[in-house]
């Protein structure tokens, strides 16, 4: 499926949408085209547009800063750890969470103690301590980027994007 970015009208990325969700944002004069797919257009019966890549909306949207933080989820967690295990560096599909410190011994659910791990990785782990089977993450778990959206809703990151979004991203 198409996805577009779209910015605030400072220019900060707030979301990634459809390509339709884009192209009604322009048609109402709510946004502006930044960048365009090159080679692509959309046709209607009366008019054709350049596909959008990047959009910037004209108002600007308040985006409460502690919104990225509240919700943990599992494609919110691979994505803030680049979709790779975070004890042996496994990029293969089928990673899983784990908590660093187990629920079982006391973990709490949150993003400092959640990692993306194989299932191979998660299984020999079990409900052990780090310390006691030697296995500890190679990044230091903590909460993501106000970005980690757009890599949830976008794994592969188009160059056209690359110059609005944080290194980070």
């Amino acid at each position: 499926m198409a996805r577009v970015l779209v910015l605030n009208a400072t220019y900060e990325p707030i979301n990634v949408c459809t390509l339709r969700r884009a192209a009604v944002l322009l048609l109402k004069e709510k946004a502006e085209l930044l960048e365009r797919r090159e080679g692509a257009a959309l046709h209607s019966e009366h008019m054709t547009m350049a596909r959008p890549d990047v959009i910037r909306l004209f108002n600007y949207v308040r985006i409460p800063r502690e919104a990225h933080r509240r919700k943990i989820t599992r494609r919110a967690v691979l994505a803030r750890d680049s979709w790779t295990c975070q004890y042996c560096g496994s990029t293969k599909s089928g990673l899983t969470v784990d908590h660093v410190i187990p629920r079982s011994r006391g973990g709490e659910s949150v993003w400092e103690n959640i990692v993306a791990a194989c299932a191979n990785c998660n299984r020999r782990k079990g409900n052990r301590l780090p310390r006691e089977i030697h296995m500890h993450p190679k990044n230091s778990p903590k909460a993501p980027p106000p970005t980690v959206f757009i890599q949830v809703a976008s794994p592969k990151i188009p160059a056209a994007w690359q110059q609005y979004l944080p290194a980070a991203a």
